[in-house]
């Protein structure tokens, strides 16, 4: 609210109802971008100095989730589309306490405060997993100890593929004092009372390290050179700074916000200030977008009946949590890969129904859509290639570290034919008495 406030105290012009759609690069320098005007359906080209995307994450790719339903990687997808390789994709944090079917967050705080994990035989299984920090062990840990019980057949939910949370021995005075937000949720969404009852939980996509690779001062980078694109800036969880390696420590995404995208927007400042150039664009940037939009209204192009864009999103979803989630493995992954693909293919053949010009969320659905088929490709072509385990990515088939071989950064830039090639970078190791270290409890 505050900066909100502020921004409005200074003059800033909010553009609510516009929609991202094309960022504008060309020999290296960021001239803008192209963004659909909800209210009215036009494409129009913005020509700026500078941009900076703050899109947020891209944990809208699984059916079970902790992010807002705008979190659907646009700005990652359109840096991708534009050129910008993306850093990391296949690192995500599966947080342990989402509610069931909802992936709406349980505060760490009800384990914090006493709160049991257990399964269908009413047993805390963390004693199994993690004995000396039970409920209490990285959210990573829990999340696998969690799916390890889910899939041996030890779930709850009517597929079996949740646990409880049972926070019934805390009592209702230290519950209504301590944990009122917790229960509100649990009431409201599930129904539970979880004074008199457990409440059912299960992992839920949470947080992207992965993202746009930018340096400390949200300056977008380019390739294992780190060749910048000039004028171009990302800050927040569409930004992979990379402070938080494999797996983020809890609250420090404020680092995102608080402190680099303050950097960020200090060193945009800085640039457009210090002389930069509005430059011309070539052509008519927002000719191929609008020829696409035509492409998803136009009937007469379809062969056969078409495809449903809610369908192919709500598939998408369904084999990004079934083959690229808590654990992976070479069958898993490649099940993905060949489902996102059939999937690309069958979006070719998808309509939209309203062919209106203002306020079409058909259209913006459809957007969305083919946003999370084009970054889902790269998570998993990034989590095949990665053959070991490491922070939130863990693959069963390779359940140990190897930094001999992986200490090292994936980027993956899309290709003439729009499939991802990869390439990698070392990572930077700042103090030598600090060598990495594999965590170990």
């Amino acid at each position: 609210h505050t900066i909100h406030e502020q921004a409005l105290k200074h003059g800033i012009t909010f553009y609510a109802e516009w929609y991202l759609m094309v960022l504008l690069i060309e020999e290296g320098v960021c001239r803008g971008i192209v963004a659909l005007d909800i209210a009215s359906g036009d494409l129009i080209v913005m020509r700026a100095k500078a941009v900076m995307f703050g899109t947020g994450g891209y944990g809208r790719a699984w059916a079970i989730t902790s992010n807002a339903t705008a979190n659907t990687g646009d700005g990652v997808a359109v840096a991708y589309n534009a050129g910008v390789p993306l850093m990391d994709m296949e690192f995500v944090q599966f947080h342990p306490t989402g509610l069931y079917g909802k992936g709406i967050l349980m505060s760490e705080a009800c384990r914090g405060e006493g709160g049991y994990l257990t399964n269908s035989l009413g047993e805390r299984f963390m004693a199994a997993y993690a004995p000396d920090k039970m409920e209490l062990a990285p959210r990573d840990l829990v999340s696998r100890s969690e799916q390890t019980e889910i899939e041996a057949g030890r779930g709850v939910g009517p597929d079996a593929k949740g646990v409880y949370l049972d926070m019934r021995h805390l009592g209702a005075e230290k519950i209504l004092e301590r944990l009122p937000q917790v229960r509100e949720l649990a009431l409201k969404f599930s129904g539970v009372d979880i004074i008199e009852a457990p409440v059912a939980i299960q992992p839920t996509a949470h947080y992207s390290m992965g993202g746009i690779p930018a340096t400390a001062e949200g300056q977008v980078i380019t390739g294992p050179d780190g060749t910048p694109v000039v004028g171009f800036y990302a800050a927040g969880e569409c930004a992979c700074i990379s402070v938080h390696g494999a797996n983020r420590l809890g609250t420090n995404s404020l680092l995102g916000a608080s402190v680099f995208g303050r950097r960020a927007g200090i060193a945009m400042a800085e640039f457009v200030l210090d002389g930069a150039e509005l430059r011309p664009v070539r052509g008519d940037p927002a000719a191929r977008t609008r020829a696409r939009i035509a492409h998803l209204m136009d009937d007469s192009t379809r062969d056969g009946e078409p495809e449903n864009v809610n369908h192919i999103a709500a598939e998408l979803k369904a084999t990004m949590t079934d083959n690229c989630g808590v654990f992976r493995d070479e069958e898993r992954l490649q099940a993905a890969q060949e489902t996102i693909h059939q999937l690309q293919e069958r979006f070719e053949r998808a309509r939209i129904t309203d062919r209106s010009c203002r306020f079409n969320t058909d259209l913006l659905n459809a957007v969305e859509t083919e946003n999370l088929l084009t970054f889902a490709e790269v998570i998993v072509a990034s989590g095949l290639a990665r053959t070991e385990s490491r922070g939130a990515h863990f693959r069963t088939d390779y359940p140990q570290r190897d930094d001999a071989h992986w200490l090292k950064h994936t980027l993956a830039c899309k290709q003439t034919d729009g499939r991802p090639a990869l390439a990698y970078k070392p990572v930077t190791i700042f103090w030598d008495r600090y060598p990495p270290q594999e965590r170990a409890y």
